[in-house]
């Protein structure tokens, strides 16, 4: 089912979501809206991970956090239930994946605390505004993502090197992404890198660690902007008993407005 065809609002797509009938990825939904990452831990590990998102401000944008034990966020999403609102949930024990599920009810915890950080897709309305082409959305995938050699600042347990997603664009439109994008450091601002994708640790651009492989004309170049998916590889090195995230590129779609995280 194409979920972003016949919905319009952010509380359409997630009660489609929460009623079992959407389950894939959320690139290019919801355009105006804010999509986020997810991470919810136990509160034991919550001020280590506070740490680490704000030692990382440019992967870990922290849009917000609850208390341990709350399933909503009201200040930015209204009728949320945290535990189905999302496609696709990845589980960890000892920082290793034990499964993805489409809701997460029966795991709930009152210890839980949930963090949401910001998401590469809100600045693709942007650029796709601008007349830039954003090869995911055109070929109907999930963005590529790719583990780099670039390390983080860590905070108590949680370490590790950072994620990026990468989008290829012409030289011309890669300089104009730049200055598009850094109005928005709420979703990861403008990109740390372009051209050679060895120079940042990623031997094989057709073979990305998460999402889809996108094609690259002739003449492009792959852009890589900081990536909400690198607290899982923070979550791998912190090996916490017990966690939950987001499936890379099936996101938690807000009720905020893009523009309300725009700098200028």
């Amino acid at each position: 089912m194409d979920a972003n065809a016949s919905l319009k609002t952010p509380a359409d797509i997630r009660r489609l979501i929460r009623d079992g009938h959407y389950s894939g990825h959320t690139s290019g939904f919801a355009p105006g809206y804010v999509q986020a990452n997810v991470v919810i831990l136990p509160k034991k590990y919550a001020y280590d991970f506070l740490g680490f998102c704000q030692n990382n401000p440019r992967a870990c944008p922290l849009l917000g956090h609850t208390e341990a034990g709350a399933t909503e966020l009201p200040r930015l999403a209204q009728d949320l239930d945290i535990r189905t609102d999302i496609p696709k949930y990845r589980v960890y024990e000892l920082g290793q994946k034990v499964s993805e599920q489409t809701e997460i009810t029966s795991l709930w915890r009152k210890d839980l605390v949930t963090f949401l950080i910001g998401c590469s897709f809100s600045f693709e309305e942007a650029l796709l505004a601008d007349g830039i082409e954003v090869r995911n959305i055109t070929e109907n995938c999930n963005v590529p993502m790719y583990v780099t050699n670039q390390a983080c600042h860590r905070s108590g347990v949680f370490g590790g090197n950072m994620v990026v997603s990468m989008r290829p664009m012409s030289p011309q439109d890669a300089i104009r992404a730049i200055q598009i994008c850094s109005r928005f450091p709420s979703v990861h601002g403008a990109p740390v890198h372009f051209g050679d994708p060895q120079a940042i640790g990623i031997n094989d651009i057709k073979r990305p660690n998460f999402g889809d492989a996108v094609s690259i004309k002739p003449g492009e170049v792959p852009v890589f902007w900081p990536c909400g998916v690198t607290p899982q590889v923070a979550i791998a090195t912190a090996r916490p008993d017990f966690c939950i995230t987001h499936s890379p590129g099936h996101m938690l779609i807000l009720d905020i407005k893009n523009t309300a995280l725009s700098s200028f």
